[in-house]
């Protein structure tokens, strides 16, 4: 049989430093705070990857537009769609490197504005720059009204 000895705890040996074993109990606090940023803004915070690319949202009074870099990329090889309330843009191109030539394929699907007249939208490419116009409806824009006072 072996004989533990027996030691009253005392409040000293209930302090918190000592539940962490030597470690302060703020040590996991930044990787926790990275982990939930990179949940939360996850593709914003990394490079454009894989088979997406980056685009630029704006807009003015009558119109939305929707801008996206494509480099390198044929007129006939963009694909633009409009389905409900979602955007989406499908490209591809082709690299030569010597004697291999390699595919890439790139897509983005944005959702839009409900107030956007889907039956107007229309696109143009230039120097390697997509740009979608997205045409508000009449009831969306802003109006000026002008008030006579007496």
């Amino acid at each position: 049989m072996h004989i533990i000895r027996y030691t009253y705890p005392t409040a000293r040996s209930l302090a918190p430093t000592t539940a962490f074993q030597g470690r302060s109990p703020w040590a996991g606090l930044e990787s926790e705070i990275d982990r939930l940023f990179a949940n939360a803004l996850g593709e914003f915070s990394e490079p454009a990857a894989g088979n997406t690319f980056p685009v630029d949202l704006y807009e003015d009074k009558t119109n939305t537009y929707v801008r996206a870099e494509l480099p390198g990329v044929n007129r006939d090889a963009i694909h633009v769609e409009m389905v409900e309330d979602n955007l989406s843009i499908q490209a591809s191109r082709t690299q030569k490197t010597g004697d291999r030539e390699e595919a890439f394929a790139f897509s983005r699907t944005l959702s839009v504005p409900e107030n956007v007249q889907a039956d107007k939208v229309s696109a143009s490419y230039e120097n390697g720059v997509l740009t979608v116009t997205l045409p508000k409806r009449e009831e969306a824009k802003p109006k000026k009204v002008s008030i006579a006072v007496n």
